[in-house]
């Protein structure tokens, strides 16, 4: 079989008897060692640009001073040292494999991980995430409010980006009620001299009428009272008193 690439070869010379279909074995033609030597040279020149189709293994280091660009499959079972920048074919996002990850596949793969309308969260960096992760235009959100899960059934909570609720304590709204209805309080008096069948109890003819009466007998004054009854105020200030347990950080919001 004529031998037509590299991997054709044989690891035992006497076994390379030809290259392209020129006859180099013991005996041949003189003209057929200038031909081989040509064919060979073709040959080299083809694994150099890859158009032979052909593998190429390294079995020991492999240093790249310039750049290298893999645009089909490179499988690496030892060291690689690249002096230069080396550029392969970008995978789909999210390929498991042991392919040779490049720096689009990394940023696509972020960018799908955060897609627009993701929240991004940083605890001490106020560095824009655009910045930070190398795509999307990314805006401050949620500036003094937490976040809290869409709930279908509930009015306040089923709509994205719905709004609501107050840092500051809310009393709802309340009535206290106090009365005394009017009543009388009583008096027992004696009329002493005998003689004089009405009378007034001395220095209290205000409060109140003496009933008929005689000699000893006892008298009652009657008065009615209303009693007014106040309810004093109490507690403290509701200013940032119905805040849940919280801790600051940094939002935003990829919109692009």
């Amino acid at each position: 079989m004529a031998k037509n690439k590299i991997s054709e070869y044989s690891a035992t010379a006497a076994n390379n008897t030809d290259i392209g279909g020129i006859n180099i074995a013991e005996g041949c033609a003189p003209s057929g060692i200038n031909n081989a030597i040509r064919e060979l040279m073709a040959q080299l020149k083809d694994q150099q640009a890859g158009t032979d189709g052909d593998n190429f293994t390294v079995g020991g280091n492999l240093s790249v001073a310039g750049a290298m660009t893999c645009t089909g499959a490179a499988v690496f079972s030892s060291t690689v040292a690249l002096g230069g920048s080396a550029t392969a074919t970008t995978q789909s996002s999210g390929d498991s494999t042991t392919k040779v990850a490049t720096t689009a596949f990394v940023q696509a793969t972020l960018a799908a991980a955060y897609p627009v309308g993701s929240i991004y969260i940083n605890a001490s960096s106020s560095t824009n995430p655009a910045t930070l992760l190398g795509f999307g235009t990314w805006v401050a959100f949620g500036a003094g409010r937490v976040m809290v899960g869409l709930d279908a059934g509930n009015a306040a909570f089923d709509t994205a980006e719905e709004t609501g609720g107050s840092a500051d304590a809310i009393t709802v709204s309340h009535t206290h009620t106090a009365s005394s209805s009017p009543h009388q309080h009583s008096s027992i008096g004696y009329n002493g001299n005998g003689s004089t069948p009405y009378g007034t109890l001395s220095g209290q003819s205000s409060m109140g009428t003496w009933e008929p009466g005689g000699n000893n007998t006892t008298h009652v004054l009657t008065s009615s009272t209303t009693t007014s009854v106040t309810v004093d105020s109490a507690g403290s200030s509701g200013t940032n008193a119905n805040l849940q347990p919280y801790i600051v950080v940094r939002m935003w919001k990829r919109t692009v």
